[in-house]
């Protein structure tokens, strides 16, 4: 897929990855449609990227704003090209001590947003006359459990089963869908991370950004469908070894 002139939804682009999704995205001329919670950042992305960054303040656990905005803003003459389901969070702790509250949003956030924003996109991607490309972004805690991770954990495996069945059902309908699984990344992923800080090992968001756009840019019939990313060298290289 060429990227020039196409339409974009990132959630989650107020920081981190989102940003630097947003970022290369514009760089190879589409247009973005960033959606966070924090508004004052996402209009500093725009004063930064410009007007190909449209600023859009949502929380993706409100299904009823997210049908509202999607009917309003788009329709069979303005369909989303891409859609990146990006946005999602996590809060670590011994089963026994995370709270309802902590289990609900993370649930929230990581499946249900990604099912919100999906289930209204799809059918103005299937009435699109050529191919579009979700790409949801789950993480190596998708693949793999550890401790204190469980309820972070169980939100990837269920968007790695999701987006699975997705591609399964989408296929024949020119609608691509990856899902990526990354490792540890230089973000503010880690600040709910007791013991855990980022550091230059880490691999940087633009280098996952620059991933993402080699996906998309496959030919129309090439699918990377999963795809996990990794530092080579993940130990902090401040650390005594």
């Amino acid at each position: 897929m060429s990227l020039e002139g196409k339409i974009a939804i990132v959630t989650g682009a107020s920081s981190g990855i989102g940003h630097s999704f947003s970022k290369k995205l514009i760089e190879n001329g589409a247009k973005v449609y960033g959606l966070a919670r924090n508004n004052k950042k996402l209009q500093a992305i725009h004063d930064d990227l410009g007007d190909s960054f449209i600023a859009v303040q949502m929380d993706v656990t409100r299904h009823s704003d997210i049908e509202n905005w999607v009917k309003n803003e788009f329709n069979e003459d303005k369909t989303p090209h891409i859609l990146i389901n990006n946005a999602g969070l996590g809060l670590f702790g011994n089963v026994e001590d995370i709270s309802l509250n902590d289990w609900h949003t993370m649930v929230n956030t990581n499946l249900n947003g990604v099912y919100y924003l999906t289930r209204q996109i799809v059918p103005l991607m299937k009435n699109y006359d050529g191919h579009t490309h979700i790409v949801n972004i789950a993480s190596v805690a998708g693949l793999i459990g550890n401790p204190q991770i469980s309820g972070y954990n169980a939100t990837k495996f269920a968007v790695r089963g999701f987006s699975e069945a997705l591609f399964k059902e989408l296929r024949y309908d020119g609608i691509k869908v990856t899902c990526m699984y990354p490792g540890s990344i230089a973000t503010s992923f880690f600040d709910n991370a007791d013991g855990v800080d980022t550091h230059s090992n880490m691999m940087q968001p633009d280098d996952v950004a620059d991933t993402l756009v080699h996906i998309l840019k496959t030919p129309d019939n090439f699918l990377i469908n999963e795809i996990m990313l990794r530092p080579l060298n993940p130990k902090n290289p401040d650390e005594s070894v």
